[in-house]
């Protein structure tokens, strides 16, 4: 999800920084957080040596998303093909457009509406929290100075995340099952487990509580509403046509 929030579905979150381009990779919400990709790269050698110039690294990355999701249990959907790569990338848009932790749920909203997604669709792409770690200078301020957190998960994860130190350790955003793709994140938030603050502004007694209650009560409306909503995200201002390019190194441009 953040790495098609930027300037649209267009693999410029691989581009490696230059003398001449700054590209993604150390924006804020994105450094030391964003892995894998070495695994694009073994995917677009080999899909290089069979059929040259033929597949996008931004096509490789929507393709990956989704049968990550598969493998973990999650739900399968379309994936519209022809995706072109962008020759460039912005630090700047990726520190400004991409939802940070802290936000509370009017900014949630906020952001994902600027994309064109609704609040449900932006509760539905939450749930990929169900999966995934983050690292403790994401959430710190939510362990020590917040109140609507439970108190004996907040004691498990300060052993993991002291008050100062250890920026980088990871706690999973999903305690109950970190590594199933299933609809435990938003039970998680009920219970007062979200690891974020953003993740628990969701279930905070606004807007949002209706949306997380029905996924919670119904699997597979979750299931479908997070399958649409990436079928959505996939066609996030793509480069077809003749704009942009197909790299032959994700890494950078041709």
């Amino acid at each position: 999800m953040i790495a098609l929030l930027m300037q649209g579905c267009d693999a410029s979150v691989l581009l490696d920084d230059t003398a001449s381009l700054t590209g993604e990779k150390t924006a804020g919400p994105n450094a030391n957080s964003l892995r894998g990709f070495d695994v694009i790269d073994t995917i677009k050698t080999q899909l290089e040596s069979l059929c040259p110039k033929v597949v996008s690294c931004a096509d490789i990355l929507t393709v990956a998303a989704r049968d990550s999701i598969v493998a973990l249990g999650g739900p399968t959907y379309t994936v519209p093909l022809g995706r072109r790569d962008a020759t460039t990338a912005s630090l700047s848009a990726a520190n400004s457009n991409i939802p940070g932790p802290q936000l509370n749920l009017a900014a949630l909203i906020s952001a994902f509406s600027n994309k064109g997604f609704t609040a449900r669709e932006m509760v539905a792409l939450s749930g990929s929290h169900t999966i995934g770690q983050a690292r403790c200078t994401t959430f710190r301020n939510r362990l020590y100075n917040e109140a609507n957190i439970n108190a004996s998960f907040a004691t498990s994860v300060k052993s993991q995340c002291p008050s100062s130190g250890g920026d980088n350790t990871l706690s999973p955003l999903d305690v109950t099952s970190p590594t199933s793709f299933d609809n435990a994140y938003y039970r998680n938030l009920v219970s007062q487990k979200g690891l974020l603050h953003s993740d628990q502004q969701l279930y905070s007694g606004g807007s949002t509580n209706t949306i997380v209650d029905a996924y919670i009560s119904n699997t597979g409306t979750f299931r479908a509403d997070f399958a649409n909503a990436m079928k959505k995200m996939g066609n996030l201002s793509p480069l077809t046509g003749t704009n942009g390019q197909i790299r032959t190194n994700c890494r950078k441009i041709n």
